[in-house]
């Protein structure tokens, strides 16, 4: 029973790293005549009222306790609202292979968060080897852009990396909803993100005015229902029965998934430093997040078995 629950985690971990992978391209299509606020809005919107309605055929509750819903709104922030909007209005520039190596670093950022802040971690000589390969791979990708539009590609870059620490602050803060539903957490947060983004939304781009392409449109739906929606319960999940450090090696999985899916699907390529930031940030990213202990309990275990 044990090993079939392992193999169900890694089976949703592997489809939540395709699930994010692919939504920077979904996100890249869709702010090619959506708004980014409006496109993050609809997001929201429509991935919070799938899941409320899958809720209710399956008859599960949603908590009424106000404090959890103080909870939401601060995952939300986290989760949803700030990276999802700084991530839509940087891909209106930047490609969505290095949006995606930008935004993979978030368990090395959760780590210097849990180890600088908090105390909660140990720096061991291995994740410190992560944590400068991480940042040496984000260096490597936005350097290079920097230096050829410095008004033009570092800010939306920049923009990337705030979106990167807002999800490790995430994973961080989503250990706080442990003993709910997956879905609850994914679609509370959902919801109070729309209850935000919507009026915003609706006051700057107007959206009725807006004439958005089949192409936008469809990029929209599959970006609310299988990259938000879907991936959100799966998330959720993963945090409960694999903890934060164990749902964050979604983040070295994805990157090559999400840049293969860019340049299979959006016709992009990676410059020579790109591909070696690449390499640097899954280097440091697999660093941080495959674990060791069990290979040392495994040998006390023979030692004592002997």
């Amino acid at each position: 029973m044990s090993g079939q629950n392992t193999t169900l985690d890694l089976l949703l971990l592997l489809a939540l790293s395709t699930l994010w992978g692919a939504s920077y391209t979904f996100i890249r299509i869709g702010v090619a005549t959506i708004p980014p606020l409006t496109l993050i809005a609809a997001r929201t919107l429509i991935a919070g009222s799938v899941l409320l309605l899958w809720m209710r055929v399956q008859r599960t509750p949603m908590p009424n306790d106000p404090a959890v819903w103080r909870r939401f709104f601060v995952q939300a922030l986290l989760n949803s609202v700030l990276p999802f909007t700084l991530i839509a209005w940087a891909e209106r520039s930047v490609e969505a292979g290095l949006a995606t190596i930008l935004n993979s670093a978030s368990p090395v950022l959760a780590f210097l968060a849990t180890w600088l802040v908090t105390g909660h971690e140990h720096p061991t000589p291995r994740k410190l080897f992560g944590v400068v390969a991480g940042l040496a791979g984000i260096c490597l990708v936005v350097g290079v852009s920097a230096f050829e539009g410095l008004g033009r590609q570092l800010v939306p870059q920049l923009a990337i990396v705030t979106a990167t620490v807002c999800y490790a602050a995430a994973a961080i803060y989503g250990r706080s909803f442990k003993g709910l539903p997956p879905a609850a957490p994914a679609a509370g947060s959902l919801i109070v993100g729309a209850i935000l983004l919507v009026p915003v939304s609706l006051a700057v781009d107007r959206p009725w005015t807006l004439h958005p392409s089949s192409h936008s449109l469809i990029a929209l739906v599959a970006l609310a229902l299988f990259s938000t929606a879907i991936a959100f319960v799966i998330y959720f999940r993963l945090i409960q029965t694999l903890g934060s450090v164990g749902t964050t090696a979604q983040a070295y999985l994805r990157v090559p998934i999400g840049v293969a899916i860019s340049v299979v699907f959006l016709g992009e390529s990676l410059s020579t430093s790109a591909w070696l930031g690449l390499g640097c940030v899954v280097t440091g990213v697999a660093a941080m997040t495959i674990p060791s202990r069990t290979i040392k309990k495994r040998s006390v275990k023979e030692i004592a078995g002997n």
